[in-house]
């Protein structure tokens, strides 16, 4: 121990006599270790540690898988469930009917509180003790009578509706019409189904109403054990139930908990954290350059400490001090970057695509690997100069002068493969990163078929119980309309159920009538009111729309778009034709049917395309029908203004209190332009290129400083060298010339690795990162960032080569 304080004390020492290069050591360090730790923060908690739930490796989502990959959901009824749950292959599993947005009133306008119907097994089936109060438990309801009135709050409701006050335990509150005793407080990352309050559901074996189910497999169960075991089950339940599940060849699968948000964002949690490992072997590259620089110098004084004794063993433990030193320094400043970081890169991270369970912060684990980080760069960057210097030649060494030591053959190689190391690393992220921000950019800029500016969108969500029958809906729809459409500074309006674009529509076969039935057959359907096409810019291209009248009575007409009439109708007669819509009206009591929606469906007009199915994919075959044709517990209004939509939204929840003082509008409300850019393709290509510029910049930065440094310290010890050429009549233009022509080697060496680097691995971009329709092959792209790498890297080095050519002779050939 007394040793290693020695060790320590020395290397403090050495380090505060050179303050430039060990600021510039600490900066490159603390920029790698410090981004490195940021990505590995959301890394950890989205990959291995994104839920609360006891056993949440074993539970699993039940899906119908297409043929083209697709998952979709199916339901289950009461009896069902329990059939489930004595699987052999199941260990417990909860029913839950969704969240239903209920309201509470506490001041001028209705409070939304997204409701969540769950069995009474579900908070024991997660294995998440209260944070206030107690769970939900079996006790509070038996199946087939209604349940205990209590309901339990999520933290973050509780906090901003109770300000997290525990006397609210015990107290009755209303929601909607009925009353509940609150029982308990869920713990802040218990955040299922994102709802606000939790309800104990009344379980009934009725065979018309579905629900959502949760599974646990028992210990040792794999997924294609599971599927084996389970799908005889779900195909009786199909046969038993065939409006509960999709139609066509689907196949049973189980999924993990937490695949889809993996498949949605892992390839992009890939990338961030390839590249910041990248950021961070540059960051070491330089250190390593500036050590080996810095060590060269001190020759004399290894050869001292050798020739009194000292072993290899303890000059390399003192220089692997220094670097540790150093990079323990980096670590520490660096996880202070990573804090303010982590707020930065989650507020950019694809809302939806990562599980809102996850706690995205620094913690014991992600601190343990900065601490690894450290010393795993401290020995990387400093155990290959350390083997380098601690051999010297004594004599040599003694006799050397500092200030006119040179770097060996051997030495100048070694610089030169670390200086092509980093060109080659720079130039593989600067190339990554072009692409991201092509990618990006062809994406953000694709032409979208409508005009999403100053529209917003208004969500009316239709309360449970009320307004059950076609004949009630569509009139109270109409009236919310009608008042959004009075509002001062709307200048119109339009009612879209389902029609949000760029992703709008829910997918369904369909048929042509007068031609046999093709399973293959598929559009998008959209349920609108007739002035969603001109708010929206969407310009009919033949035959016409339906009017107000056949609006009203959910009509049987529908308008498709030219992609739709192309592909199924290709000789251009798509007007006059039929079409049947079967699973439109195989739909669960809680969507209703217009009287006309069971008969074909008219082909009435053709529109322009728009997008249609999310912002990276092609157009897809899209109908619209009147919105009346299927209804279910959810409207929206579309509304358009001369300025911002938003500044009227107070004004129109207040025209829907006037129609009922207790229909609320949902909480998010969003303007079309932020709908785009809520797309996870958009969001995950806006944060792959910001992320990629961000780490290129900085890796440009490091290379920089790196040359400059080595060019500098190469002209400090040729000094002499170059004072006797000048004397000699040697041209200013010629020493500037033969200082750059000493890293020429390296820096083309670095292109030409980084050039084969990007082409190689840009496979895995593409991969990872589909949506950014870019790739790094591209020629521009790479003559692109080598230039711009080569233009920094020869001004880096131009600065001392110039100073250097300034130098006066004589001054020159007196330096020591």
């Amino acid at each position: 121990m007394r040793t290693v304080l020695q060790d320590l004390r020395y290397a403090a020492r050495q380090l505060s006599k050179m303050p430039g290069f060990s600021l510039t050591a600490i900066i490159s360090l603390v920029l790698g270790i410090g981004a490195t730790t940021a990505v590995f923060s959301v890394v950890y908690a989205i990959v291995f540690d994104p839920y609360p739930y006891a056993n949440s490796d074993r539970m699993v989502h039940m899906r119908m898988l297409q043929q083209d990959g697709q998952n979709r959901g199916f339901g289950l009824t009461g009896g069902q469930w329990q059939k489930i749950r004595q699987s052999p292959v199941v260990e417990d599993a909860f029913l839950t009917d969704g969240t239903w947005s209920l309201t509470m009133t506490s001041g001028d306008l209705p409070e939304n509180v997204e409701t969540d119907y769950v069995s009474t097994n579900m908070f024991s089936f997660m294995g998440v003790p209260a944070f206030a109060g107690r769970n939900i438990q079996p006790s509070d309801g038996i199946d087939g009578q209604d349940p205990q009135p209590v309901v339990e709050l999520s933290y973050k409701f509780w906090q901003r509706h109770f300000n997290g006050d525990t006397s609210v335990i015990g107290k009755q509150i209303k929601l909607l019409q009925n009353t509940y005793t609150v029982v308990g407080v869920a713990p802040p990352r218990f955040t299922w189904d994102d709802a606000d309050a939790y309800v104990p559901k009344k379980i009934t074996q009725q065979t018309a109403l579905s629900y959502y189910v949760g599974v646990r497999l028992k210990p040792g169960v794999t997924h294609a054990q599971a599927n084996s075991a389970l799908s005889p089950l779900i195909e009786q339940f199909r046969k038993e139930t065939p409006t509960h599940f999709p139609q066509g060849n689907f196949r049973f699968t189980v999924v993990g908990l937490n695949d889809d948000f993996m498949h949605d964002i892992g390839g992009t949690l890939y990338l961030m954290f390839g590249s910041v490992a990248l950021l961070l072997l540059i960051g070491c590259g330089n250190v390593s350059i500036l050590l080996l620089a810095r060590a060269t110098a001190r020759r004399s004084e290894f050869g001292v400490r050798s020739a009194v004794g000292a072993s290899r063993s303890r000059i390399v433990r003192q220089l692997l001090t220094e670097a540790l030193l150093l990079s323990l320094t980096g670590a520490a400043l660096g996880v202070l970057l990573a804090w303010k970081a982590i707020g930065v890169i989650v507020a950019n991270l694809p809302e939806f695509s990562f599980p809102h369970e996850a706690a995205i912060h620094l913690n014991i684990p992600v601190l343990l690997f900065s601490v690894c980080v450290a010393v795993g760069t401290g020995i990387l960057f400093g155990l290959w100069p350390a083997l380098e210097l601690s051999k010297p030649d004594i004599a040599k060494a003694i006799q050397a002068n500092s200030r006119k030591t040179t770097t060996g053959v051997r030495g100048k190689k070694l610089h030169a493969s670390l200086i092509a190391g980093q060109i080659a690393l720079t130039l593989l992220l600067l190339a990554g990163a072009g692409a991201a921000i092509e990618g990006f950019l062809k994406l953000a800029n694709r032409p979208l078929g409508y005009d999403p500016h100053n529209v917003m969108s208004v969500g009316i969500p239709i309360h449970e119980g009320t307004h059950t029958k076609w004949s009630e809906r569509a009139p109270y729809v109409e009236k919310i309309f009608e008042a959004i459409r009075q509002v001062p500074g709307v200048s119109t309006a339009a009612v879209s159920l389902n029609a949000t674009p760029p992703e709008n529509g829910f997918q369904t076969r369909f048929e042509v009538v007068g031609k046999p039935s093709q399973e293959s057959l598929s559009t998008r359907v959209n349920m609108v009111s007739p002035e969603y096409f001109s708010l929206l810019g969407v310009p009919l291209l033949q035959g016409r729309l339906w009017d107000a009248d056949e609006n009203h009575q959910g009509a049987a007409l529908t308008v498709i778009n030219q992609t739709f009439a192309k592909r199924y109708f290709p000789n251009g007669d798509a007007i006059g034709h039929s079409i049947k819509l079967p699973e439109a009206t195989e739909v669960p009591p809680y969507r209703l049917v217009s009287p006309a929606a069971s008969g074909p469906v008219l082909i009435v007009g053709i529109v322009r395309d728009k997008l249609d199915d999310g912002m990276a994919r092609p157009i897809v075959p899209e109908a619209f029908v009147p919105y009346p044709f299927v209804m279910g517990m959810y409207a929206q209004v579309l509304v358009k203004s001369q300025e911002s939509p938003m500044r009227l939204l107070h004004a129109i929840q207040e025209g829907v209190g006037s129609v009922d003082h207790t229909q609320q509008t949902n909480p998010r409300v969003r303007d079309l332009d932020h709908w785009i850019q809520e797309t996870p393709e958009w969001a995950r290509g806006h944060l792959v290129a910001w992320l990629f510029g961000g780490f290129a910049g900085l890796a440009l930065a490091l290379a920089a400083v790196g040359l400059y440094s080595v060019v500098s310290y190469t002209v400090a010890q040729r000094t002499n060298e170059l004072g006797v050429r000048l004397a000699l009549g040697a041209p200013r233009l010629h020493i500037l010339q033969l200082v750059l022509r000493a890293m020429a080697g390296a820096v083309g060496m670095g292109t030409a690795l980084g050039l084969t680097l990007s082409f190689a691995l840009s496979h895995l971009m593409s991969r990872w990162s589909p949506e950014s329709q870019a790739s790094s092959r591209d020629p521009l792209l790479m003559l692109v960032a080598a230039s711009t790498l080569i233009f920094v890297v020869l001004l880096a080095s131009a600065i001392p080569a110039k100073r250097a050519a300034a130098t006066d002779p004589l001054v020159a050939i007196r330096y020591e």
